[in-house]
C-alpha cells in the first residue's frame, strides 16, 4: 500500500501508526484485497481496508476475461463507493453495515476505510444456519427492502444483481437451455416492471452476512451490485445460498412468510403512506420469476453448478410455461 493510502487511514482514524493484521480475502480475478489493520493510537483498535486496484490484465477462473467483463467489475466498485458515499447512512441498526471513515480515489486505485465489524461484535461467519439465523438475515433484508423502497438507485447499478440480463450477454449466449433462453428478456422484464421497486443488496449470499455470536443479529457488507430491483431477488438468492435443494422447497412458505411479517412491520415503520398488503401480493407472485432470473444466468455461467437442481428447473419450467400462454 502506498503512503498516500497509508496517510489517509492514519488520519481518518487519529492514530499515530498502523500494521496489517491479516488478509481477509482477496478479490475477484485479482481486483485487489480486504485487509484487517490494527491502529496505534487511536480509538479505533482496528479497521477493514477494501484496497481496490485493478490490473493490467485478467484472469477469470471461469475464462469470462473478456473487457465487457472488465468494465462490469470497473463499474462494481465505482457503485459501491458510490453506496458507502451516498447511501450507506441511512441504514440503521436493523439493517446494519459497516460505517465508512473515508474514501479514496487514486489514478486507478480505490481505497475504503471502514468500521471492523469484528470489532463490533459481528464477528461470526457461517457457512450453515439454523431457521435462527435465516430469520435474522431475513429480518435484515426486509428492513433493507423497506428503507430504500420507492427510491431510484442513483449513481448505483439501474438494476440490481450481479446476474442481471443486461450485464450477461456472454452468458445469455452460450445456453443449451433455449426455452429459458428465449425467455429470459421477458423474466428480466417482469421484475423491472413490478410496481414496487427498492434498492437490493445484489449478493445476498449467507458468506456477506457478518452475524453475532448468539446469532440474533447480524451485519452486510459487499455492496458491489446494489442497485434498483424486487426485493424477491435478494431473498430467492439467499435462500439458495445457504439451503440444500429439498430445504428450498420444504421451507419455501415459511421463509415467504416469515420475511413478508419482517417486511410488514417495516414498511409500516419507514412508509406508512404505502399499503403493504399491495407489496405482498405482487412480491410474491414474483418469487418464482427472481429465482428462475438467477437460474437463467448459473445455466449460462455453469451448467454443471450444484445449483442447478431438480426445485429450480421445475420453478424455471414453471415461469416459462407462464410466459409462453400468455403470449399466445
Amino acid at each position: 500500500m502506498n503512503q498516500h493510502f497509508k496517510d489517509i487511514i492514519l488520519k481518518a482514524t487519529g492514530a499515530s501508526d498502523l500494521f496489517e493484521i491479516e488478509t481477509i480475502q482477496s478479490l475477484w480475478s485479482g481486483y485487489g484485497r480486504i485487509i484487517r489493520v490494527g491502529l496505534e493510537g487511536s480509538s479505533y483498535q482496528s479497521v477493514v481496508i477494501k484496497h481496490v486496484k485493478l490490473p493490467d490484465d485478467t484472469n477469470h477462473p471461469r475464462g469470462w476475461n473478456t473487457d465487457f467483463s472488465h468494465q462490469r467489475k470497473v463499474k462494481s466498485y465505482q457503485v459501491e463507493t458510490a453506496w458507502y458515499e451516498f447511501w450507506n447512512q441511512q441504514c440503521d441498526d436493523d439493517c446494519r453495515t459497516p460505517h465508512t471513515l473515508a474514501l479514496e480515489h487514486f489514478d486507478e486505485e480505490v481505497l475504503m476505510v471502514m468500521e471492523d465489524l469484528d470489532a463490533s461484535g459481528f464477528s461470526a461467519r457461517l457457512s450453515s444456519v439454523s431457521w435462527q439465523e435465516i430469520k435474522t438475515c431475513l429480518r435484515w433484508l426486509a428492513n433493507f427492502h423497506a428503507t430504500f423502497l420507492q427510491q431510484k438507485p442513483e449513481n448505483l447499478w439501474e438494476v440490481g444483481t450481479y446476474w442481471h440480463l443486461d450485464t450477461r450477454p456472454d452468458e445469455l449466449k452460450v445456453m443449451d437451455d433455449k426455452q429459458l433462453q428465449q425467455a429470459a428478456t421477458t423474466i428480466d422484464q417482469t421484475l423491472r416492471n413490478s410496481k414496487f421497486q427498492t434498492l437490493v443488496h445484489g449478493d445476498a449470499k449467507l458468506a456477506n452476512f457478518c452475524f453475532s455470536n448468539d446469532g440474533q443479529k447480524v451485519a452486510a457488507v459487499d455492496f458491489q451490485y446494489v442497485g434498483g430491483g424486487c426485493g424477491m431477488k435478494d431473498v430467492a438468492y439467499f435462500t439458495g445460498s445457504c439451503l440444500y435443494e429439498e430445504d428450498c422447497e420444504a421451507m419455501e412458505a415459511q421463509i415467504l412468510d416469515f420475511y413478508f411479517s419482517e417486511l410488514k412491520k417495516a414498511t409500516r415503520k419507514h412508509h406508512p403512506e404505502i399499503i403493504f398488503e399491495e407489496i405482498e401480493k405482487e412480491w410474491r407472485t414474483l418469487y418464482p420469476v427472481a429465482w428462475t432470473d438467477f437460474h437463467r444466468f448459473l445455466k449460462g455461467w455453469s451448467p454443471d453448478h450444484w445449483k442447478i437442481n431438480s426445485y429450480s428447473e421445475r420453478l424455471a419450467r414453471e415461469v416459462v410455461a407462464h410466459i409462453t400462454n400468455s403470449s399466445q
